[in-house]
């Protein structure tokens, strides 16, 4: 049980709110400001993750996915996996204009942040973006379904990733 324990890499991260930016601390590193919360994450999960832990991205490039991968998951763009079960409201609908935490107005935002992003990336980087980031496919997978020799993706992703830290002003 030591040996898959080891081989972790485990990182602290602060869990903003909504129009916060994410941070990731090491463990037993003082953080600046108040986090509502944190969680210990394992940076190898994701392919970005894996990327970054191995020094294959910078940290302005996986930020940068990182918002990508949020903005995705906050507009529930993903597909379901099961029925939705919630039953209709049955009370009157409230009138006026609706609430700024309404989940629909925080889904379109995120779909609408997402496009923008996509766009910014330009024709041909979203692909890769898309797979990587989004969908968490592997590099070898990413590269085999989009007809890539080996090697490129990393230098494409490499690519579209500064794009869209440019696209949002990651320093």
């Amino acid at each position: 049980m030591a040996g898959p324990r080891r081989n972790r890499l485990l990182a602290e991260q602060a869990v903003p709110a909504d129009g916060e930016e994410r941070k990731s601390h090491p463990p037993g590193t003082p953080r600046r400001g108040r986090a509502v919360r944190s969680v210990t994450v394992n940076l190898a999960e994701s392919p970005l993750g894996w990327l970054r832990a191995r020094g294959h991205l910078s940290a302005r490039q996986f930020d940068a996915g990182e918002r990508l991968r949020s903005d995705w998951e906050r507009a529930l763009l993903a597909p379901s996996v099961t029925m939705k079960w919630d039953a209709p409201p049955m009370e009157k609908v409230a009138r006026g204009a609706p609430r700024p935490d309404d989940p629909t107005i925080a889904q379109i935002s995120a779909k609408r942040r997402f496009d923008a992003a996509a766009a910014a990336a330009g024709p041909g980087l979203g692909d890769i973006l898309w797979r990587i980031v989004c969908a968490g496919e592997g590099m070898r997978d990413a590269e085999r379904a989009l007809g890539w020799p080996a090697r490129a993706g990393k230098l494409v992703l490499g690519l579209a990733l500064d794009r869209l830290a440019d696209h949002y002003r990651i320093g």
